[in-house]
Order: structure tokens, then sequence, then C-alpha cells
């Protein structure tokens, strides 16, 4: 214990201890005692009902397996929904109300918009999602896949004017789609300017017009009839329209317009879970001294770029005048939420009265709520939260007594650091299967705070194998997104949070677009999010931010959600179709397929974890596409191998065999990797094999399919075997 402050009956990591007490504390008019003290009130009371909780969720898996396991010849579906009801896994539908959450932020009740999630231990991207709030709308069509590169609009190390035309031609039809001109088009124009308050636009011909919908222009940057910058706004959002005719771009264009600057990033999610390897004190503190600069503004990097150094701050607030000459100042970054842990986990990093280390989700919300009242006073450079709010996103709660719980653990969070109630707000993570079929019931246990909801496919898939794994084989991975149980799921969930009042309160909010080096697909496709009454969605970099703006600018997603209050259906029966293959009749070729594609993603991800410690990066499938990963894509992935070995449609020796190939490919995709270390060549001595062999011949039996359990306890293994040979 000789690392340990003892505190009352808790044993605190020095490390830690020491953090809290000369950062996280001063200026907080909280004092040490009071913090210590508190915690440890908490952990007391609160440890027991955490633990409570999770022995239920075992009690209901068993349950659920002996039924499958009794009823695997005659199934009936009526059968199974009754048990479910007897149980209480299907709970009662509580009382009719709304969501009556105050104090909420314009950018996660009134504006729509896209959202980034990203690891909050790595200060350099955590910066950059924050600073994504404005993103140039060129830059993000010239350097993706947006504008193709036919007839000779390719990209090079250079500028290529063929592709930058096309670039402003897009930017163009975009402006004309939704900031029109009265009777022509911006593509004509030659000067911007701001008379009597109204924009005034001269064209080619000798014609001035002016916007289409007056009420668009928001105000200037400059001098109003030489305007530097354009403010205007459509559907909620802010664009600017730069004008700088000695700008290389901007010389070129008879407006002078260099770029079209785009509100991007409305909120972020500084991520303390799935997509963090924090597995010991160490990293908890480097998580929670990220948290406290991040929310206080004095977060900075310097790292090595291009031969030079650099270093990177969060961005200032913007400034305009407005059409009646006042001053207007908009945030220059993006409104943050933090995700802390589950129920599920323990840190060592705080020991209890008996030595045993304390749940991480108590610790995580605890620490959130000090960190955050530094924002809530006002101590930092910048405010993220101009309500006084602080935004808690809390993952994988399975059904309302879960829910309950983590409403009493803000409770006394409040308490402890002297918030008033309903301070800490709460997002209600989507992703297992029992919150979904009683979502209308876990918003109502936190009504008076819930700013958030979302679906997200990675981690519902994984639990809905889980859940059902003694029923049958499931379908193919890919076939999935086609189940009748998901598509019933993603509108249940927007469903559930229009008929509890979350429009106009809160984000509704769907997944991930996974392929970062594919946007035109993903303009292609991610519309369609918006037309299923999401207010927000997630996206895998600040580019693809600025991009996915420009949906919410064509479609008025407050249109969207109105129209579907009138169109609600119950969607349970849906939810509960298991995706089971109704015998199934795969070739061998085909089996082996889904086990290469399952194996290598596993692979490519847990090897980074392990050994590195990376828990979010962008990692090449079999196929050498690019695609962000989490812990939820390991969940998926190995609870579907799990399942087709549980019955017998491979085998062990199968599977592991198809590791070791797969290893193989991994290890070349990683070939120019300096810190990479290598599985194939000892896979019985590489940490990060063994770790990816476990979560598939153990995934049966992980609590809920979760892979939290595996790679933390393989994640030390490395680190200290990284320290012996020092």
């Amino acid at each position: 214990m000789s690392d340990y402050v003892q505190v009352g009956d808790l044993h605190i990591a020095r490390e830690l201890y020491e953090f809290i007490n000369s950062e996280a504390i001063p200026g907080s008019e909280v004092t040490s005692e009071q913090f210590w003290s508190g915690l440890e009130g908490i952990i007391k009371e609160l440890s027991p009902k955490n633990k409570s909780l999770l022995e239920k969720r075992t009690e209901l898996q068993t349950k659920i397996n002996n039924w499958h396991k009794e009823n695997f010849e005659t199934f009936d579906f009526d059968a199974y929904k009754s048990f479910l009801k007897e149980i209480n896994y299907l709970e009662s539908q509580p009382e009719e109300f709304e969501v009556t959450t105050e104090n909420v932020d314009d950018e996660i009740a009134a504006q729509a918009g896209p959202q980034l999630v990203v690891p909050i231990n790595n200060a350099r991207y955590a910066i950059n999602a924050a600073n994504a709030r404005w993103g140039s709308l060129y830059d993000a069509l010239y350097g993706t896949d947006a504008i193709s590169e036919e007839n000779g609009a390719v990209r090079k190390d250079f500028y290529n004017p063929v592709r930058g035309d096309r670039v402003i031609a897009y930017a163009k039809e975009f402006l004309d789609e939704t900031v029109p001109l009265t009777g022509s088009s911006h593509k004509e124009a030659v000067s911007y300017a701001i008379v009597d308050g109204e924009l005034s636009v001269s064209l080619k011909d000798g014609q001035t017009v002016c916007l289409k919908d007056v009420s668009q222009l928001v105000g200037c940057k400059g001098q109003p009839r030489e305007p530097k910058a354009v403010l205007l706004k459509n559907n909620g959002l802010h664009l600017e329209i730069q004008i700088d005719r000695t700008h290389p771009i901007g010389s070129t264009d008879e407006a002078g317009v260099k770029d079209i600057l785009m509100e991007s990033a409305l909120t972020t999610i500084m991520d303390c879970e799935d997509s963090v390897a924090a597995v010991d004190t160490e990293d908890k503190v480097l998580v929670y001294r990220n948290m406290l600069g991040l929310l206080k503004g004095d977060l900075s990097v310097t790292f090595q770029k291009g031969g030079k150094s650099v270093t990177r701050s969060l961005n200032p607030d913007r400034h305009y005048k407005t059409t009646d000459n006042e001053e207007l100042t908009l945030p220059g970054r993006s409104l943050m939420f933090i995700r802390t842990v589950g129920h599920l986990m323990t840190s060592n990093a705080v020991l209890d009265h008996n030595g045993n280390e304390v749940p991480e989700g108590i610790l995580d919300t605890v620490i959130t709520g000090l960190i955050g009242k530094q924002d809530v006073l006002g101590n930092g450079g910048y405010n993220n939260s101009k309500e006084g709010s602080v935004y808690i996103v809390k993952p994988k709660m399975h059904g309302s007594e879960e829910v309950a719980f983590a409403n009493e653990l803000f409770n006394r969070t409040e308490d402890i650091v002297g918030l008033e109630r309903n301070t800490l707000k709460i997002g209600v993570m989507d992703e297992e299967r029992r919150t979904t079929l009683n979502l209308k019931a876990c918003i109502s246990e936190v009504k008076e705070r819930i700013v958030f909801i979302n679906t997200g496919f990675l981690d519902r898939t994984g639990d809905e194998i889980h859940t059902s794994i003694e029923a049958g084989p499931v379908i193919r991975k890919n076939e999935m997104k086609s189940s009748k149980w998901l598509q019933g799921y993603e509108k249940s969930n927007v469903k559930a949070g229009l008929e509890s009042g979350l429009q106009g309160r809160a984000q509704i909010g769907k997944g991930m677009w996974a392929m970062p080096d594919r946007m035109a697909d993903m303009l292609e496709q991610k519309g369609g999010q918006l037309e299923a009454g999401a207010n927000t969605a997630w996206v895998p970099s600040p580019t693809a931010a600025t991009l996915h703006a420009l949906h919410y600018h064509k479609i008025d997603v407050s249109e969207v959600q109105r129209d579907l209050a009138y169109k609600l259906v119950d969607y349970q029966n849906d939810i509960l179709e298991i995706p089971l293959a109704v015998n199934p009749d795969w070739s061998p070729e085909e089996i082996q397929e889904e086990l290469d594609n399952n194996a290598q993603g596993i692979l490519g991800y847990v090897v980074r974890w392990v050994e590195q410690g990376v828990g979010c990066s962008k990692v090449p499938d079999i196929h050498n596409v690019g695609l962000m990963e989490d812990r939820a894509t390991l969940r998926i992935s190995s609870q579907h191998i799990a399942n087709w070995l549980h019955h017998g449609i491979c085998t062990r020796e199968q599977v592991l065999e198809t590791f070791k190939r797969m290893a193989k490919v991994v290890d070349e995709q990683n070939a120019g990797d300096p810190d990479y270390k290598s599985m194939s060549p000892d896979f019985e001595n590489s940490v990060a094999f063994q770790a990816a062999c476990e979560l598939v011949f153990e995934g049966h039996n992980q609590p809920n399919g979760y892979t939290e359990p595996i790679l933390h306890r393989r994640r030390i293994e490395a680190k200290s075997k990284v320290l012996v040979k020092k």
C-alpha cells in the first residue's frame, strides 16, 4: 500500500490524490476534506447497489439462456414475450410524462448538427475535435473523395486548379440551395455588401440582388459595404462566406470569395470509455487531467509536424457585427459532453475499506462533477456551457433500474461538490437490449436531467447476439443492418424520445460513419439519419463534420421530428425478433470468409489496444479499407464468432487457425509502424494475440459480451512486461 494515501477508510493512489488536491479542487469551492469524505460515503452506500445491479444482469442472462435451451426445438414468440415480462426483462410502461430538463444549451436543445466522439486521453485529438466547431468547406471538399478525381481533378501535392474549380462550383451550388438569391445564383456574384441591413449582391450583368429569405443574414466581419466575411444562418446552423481578394483562391474568384466556413461539430463527446485504453491510475489521471484542461480551456499540446514544432490549443470565440451594428459572439468550440464509463468495471485508483477496487463508474462521475464545477463557476478562459450545466453521457446501462441508480449517483455527486440539483445533465446511450425495450421507462427515471439519447449499431448488436446466444446461430454480420430487429430498434429509439418530449430539450442521436476516407458515400447515405428523426449523428473526423453539416442545411430536422410525432407505432415485436439463421446453408467458403473478416478486425484493433494503449484508431480491414474502430467494434465481432462456435458452425481449431493466419495479415498491414509489436513470430507469448483469442473462446462467458475485463487484464499484463524489460 506504499503507493496509496489513506483518507478515512479509503486508500487513494498517490498520483490521483495529488492531482485532485493540487489541480482539481483549487477554485472549486470544495475542500479536500469535503471531497474525500463525500466520496467515501458514496462508495460505502452505492457500491453494494452497483454490485446488486450487475448480479441482476447475470441472473436475467442465466434465466434467458435456460429458457432458450428448454425451448430450442419449440420456440414460440408469444411464450417468449410472456417469459420476458414474467422475469421483468420487459418492464411495465411508465405513466405518460414529458421531460422537464432546464438550462440546456442551444447546441443541444435548439440546433441540429454533427457530433464528434474523441478519446479524451489524446490531447491533440481532443483539441482538434473541440476546434471542429468551424470547418473549411473548400478544404473538406478538396481533400476528400467528396469531389471526384475524374477528368483531371486529381488530388496532388500542389494545388490543382481543375479540382479547385470543381470545389468552388460545388460550394456555390450549396449556397444556391441553402441561402439562395432572388432570381440569380451565387456563381454570378461579383461582390457582396451589406446595405441598409440587407445583403446586397452585385452580379456580372450589373444587376443587384438580395437574399431570397432576408432573415438568413446575421451579420459580418469588417466594414458592411466591404465585408471580410458575411455570416448567414440556415436551419439553425451558421455559415460564413469569407472574402479576401488578395488570397490565392479569393484572387481567382470574381466576388473575392476565398472559402465557405461552416459551423460543423456543434457538440463533441470527450470520451473516457470505449475509445480509451485506461486500465490503471496513471491512465485515469491522464484522462482526468485532460478533462480539467478542456473544461477550463487551458489544455494545449506541442508536437512535431512537417519538421516543425506546433502548439495547438482551444480556439477563441468568433466575433461579428449584426445588421444592427451590435456585437455578436459565437462559440469557437464544440459544446463538450464527457462520456464516463459504465457500471461494470472497477478501478484500482481507489480502494475501499476492505481493500477492494471501487466501481469505476462511481469514481468517474464524482470526479467529473468536481471538474465540471470549474466550468459552472467560470474559472477557465472559456465557458463550455453558457447555461451552467455539466453534460455527462452514461453508457452501457441495462433497463430503468440502472438509469435510476445513475440518477441517484448524480444527485449524490451534486451534493458533494456543491452543485444545484440537475446541474449534471445525463445522456442515456441506448446500446443494450434491455434499455432498448424499456427506453421510455429509462428516460422517465431521469426526466429532469436528460439531454441525450442515441443508437449504436455495434454495441447494440453485440448485446443482441450475447443475450440470445443459446437461441441458435445468428445471421452473418453484414446482414444485421437489414434485419427486422435493427430497423425496429432505430425507429423505436426516436419514437421513445419524441413521445417523452425530447424535441427542443435534448438530442436524439444516431451512430457513427466508420469510413473516414469515404466521404462521397457518407454524403450519399448519412442524410438518412436526419430523415429518421436524428438531430445529431456521429462522424469520425473534423472534416467529416464539415461535410455532414451539409445534410443539416438541406434537411430541417425539427420539421422531420414534428412529422414523425404523428406517425409513431409500436416496434416492440420487431425488436424482439432474434436475428437467427433459419436452417443455415452457408458454404465452407462463406463461413471462412466471415471468420476471416471478424478475426482480422479483432486482431487489428486488439494489438494496438493491448500493446500500445490505443483505444481508438483508423484500422485497415481485410480489404485495406480504413475503419474507425473502438471497443464496440470488438464486441460485435467477438460475439459473432463466439455464437457460431457455440452452435457448431465452426470449430475451435478452425477459429485458431484463422486467427493465426489473420495475425500475419495484420502484422504486414502494420509493418510501417516502428512502435508495432508483431504477433506472428511467437503466438504463445504475444499478449495481444492471446487476448484476441480469449475474447472469442471465452466470449460466451463474458458479462453481457463486454470486452473490457479481458482487455484491461491483458493491457496490464503487457505494461508489466515492458516494465520488467526496463
